[in-house]
């Protein structure tokens, strides 16, 4: 079941912590995520035929569907990778949740007051 406000999770990751942070903040200023989770993961995947294993960071980015190619565009653009992770599914939320991050990603939402 899709939720009626039509919140996405989106996945990638980045080679480290620092990347990852330029990633989120990039995209936060952006308002093309409500949110960024940020974990150091250890990948194991295989490269032009050769078995790899990695230390990357990954980004749980949260966003509506509204904003998903523009958010995938921004991925492909900023993103240190050339051939970037790239998985996302819709979520249902809870509605206070779900409310809260669509709100974020208007483009007339206020900065905090400083």
């Amino acid at each position: 079941m899709i939720e009626a406000s039509g919140l996405v999770l989106a996945l990638t990751t980045e080679a480290n912590a620092e990347r990852a942070q330029q990633l989120a903040e990039a995209l936060l200023e952006r308002h093309l995520v409500a949110c960024v989770s940020i974990q150091t993961v250890q990948s194991f995947y295989r490269w032009e035929g050769v078995m790899q294993a990695s230390h990357e960071v990954q980004l749980l980015m949260k966003t509506s569907a509204q904003h998903l190619d523009a958010l995938r565009s921004a991925v492909s653009e900023l993103h240190s990778y050339d051939t970037p992770e790239w998985l996302c599914w819709p979520v249902t939320a809870s509605p206070a949740y779900g409310a809260w991050a669509i709100a974020e990603l208007s483009s007339d939402a206020s900065p905090p007051a400083a």
